[in-house]
């Protein structure tokens, strides 16, 4: 494929902001469900705030802010730029309104995009460039996540209304068999993990990464096994129906208080009725549970308990990223084959299909996919300096790694190296199993 200019990449990313938003009203934009979640318009301000002050304010000349008060309104947590709104009251910010934040997003990009047709040195060009790109992936980061909070906002609505009213579909003929779990040999050994500068690129051919990703390094692999794709709702129901969730010789200790103090029964979504027929709720509205699609929105505590339950465990993060680059390597690919292997546009599907091709399916584009890894610095990792540098090291401790991506991550996001990562009870995300032993 061949990769946009810069102008028309910015343009193409930011309207898919607005494209995400379009299907809902003011009210469900401006409404925040939890503390995790944030509303949709905190998102679109959030997204322009950090080209604002990253960018514009960097390079632009005569700088002037659009409102001093976004400064701190919009800040997520950079506390190197000052005074922050808390998280948790985010949807208590009834002004500005959506119309001040779409003027606000206007405004932005009109001046980003002087700044982009600007004659710049070599120096001022060089760090746009890094910015720019920087910028645009944090945006994408932020589109899953406008998708998730939405879900989880809707969900809590008594009237349990669909984002889209498009029908769910099938989910795959091959996944319709639901076949036995299949599982792939890999040697292990020596093997370098991380991002590999001037090799590993998206689909696009960008050769971006974030700091999280690096140092490139050796690490030592035991031979293992990895399941061929994802457990099913199928599977994890069996786990339900077994008494799996009253059983504490299962789980981990902070799992098994998490289950009795929050009640949990059930993956997150999920709901019984009277007839004991089993329904989950999608940005698509309630529907009957797909048994052959991928279980999803589950905790490390639940994936782990699963794995315990069927005598298996979750990969390391290491062994993940093993198994994609032996079959990249197998298939000729570079490091990202398979990165549109279920990825939707925000118009279409947004719920994880089940597997559609034999061998390692379902890396890419259906569920991120919990490792026994903690989210730590890789050796010889180092933050940026500045407020740049608090994008990922100050969150390494308490969490822990997921590898792959979800249907809720736009495409030409995800990478072979990529690193997720949530604390152990997170669950509003698409985060699905993978078993290895």
């Amino acid at each position: 494929m061949t990769a946009l200019d810069p102008l028309a990449r910015f343009e193409r990313v930011r309207q898919r902001s607005m494209l995400l938003v379009a299907p809902l009203s003011d009210e469900d934009c401006g409404a925040q469900s939890m503390p995790d979640a944030s509303p949709l318009k905190w998102h679109l301000a959030h997204t322009s705030w950090f080209f604002e002050t990253f960018v514009l304010e960097a390079l632009e000349s005569q700088f002037i802010p659009f409102h001093p008060a976004f400064r701190m309104l919009f800040n997520s947590y950079y506390n190197g730029i000052g005074a922050r709104h808390p998280r948790a009251q985010r949807g208590l910010l009834t002004r500005p309104g959506m119309a001040d934040v779409r003027a606000y997003r206007q405004d932005i990009d009109q001046r980003m995009t002087l700044l982009l047709r600007s004659d710049l040195d070599d120096t001022e060009r060089a760090q746009l460039a890094d910015l720019l790109e920087l910028g645009l992936q944090h945006e994408q980061q932020h589109q899953e996540l406008m998708l998730t909070d939405v879900k989880h906002l809707l969900a809590h609505n008594p009237l349990l209304p669909a984002y889209l009213d498009a029908p769910l579909g099938l989910a795959s003929p091959l996944a319709l068999a639901a076949p036995q779990q299949a599982w792939l040999a890999f040697d292990g050994g020596l093997t370098d993990i991380g991002f590999e500068p001037g090799v590993s690129s998206d689909s696009e051919g960008r050769g971006f990464c974030f700091d999280n990703e690096l140092p490139r390094h050796l690490a030592y692999i035991a031979p293992f096994e990895l399941a061929a794709r994802l457990v099913t709702n199928r599977e994890f129901l069996d786990f339900i129906e077994a008494g799996g969730y009253r059983k504490p010789d299962l789980w981990l200790s902070e799992g098994w208080d998490w289950v009795c103090r929050e009640q949990i029964a059930a993956p997150l979504y999920w709901q019984c009725d009277d007839e004991a027929q089993w329904h989950e709720f999608t940005l698509h509205g309630l529907q009957p549970l797909a048994l052959a699609r991928p279980a999803c929105h589950l905790s490390l505590f639940e994936a782990d308990a699963y794995a315990h339950w069927v005598d298996a465990r979750l990969p390391t993060e290491a062994e993940w990223e093993c198994a994609q680059n032996a079959v990249d390597a197998r298939s000729g690919a570079g490091a990202a084959s398979g990165l549109t292997m279920g990825e939707q546009d925000p118009v279409r599907h947004l719920h994880p299909l089940g597997a559609t091709h034999d061998g390692l399916a379902q890396m890419f584009g259906c569920c991120w996919q919990w490792t026994s890894s903690s989210y730590a610095p890789y050796p010889g990792y180092r933050a940026a300096r500045g407020a740049l540098g608090e994008y990922n090291g100050k969150f390494m401790l308490n969490q822990y790694v997921l590898r792959g991506s979800s249907c809720a991550t736009p495409p030409g996001h995800a990478r072979a190296s990529y690193r997720n990562f949530f604390p152990a009870d997170a669950r509003w995300q698409f985060t699905g199993i993978r078993l290895a032993r």
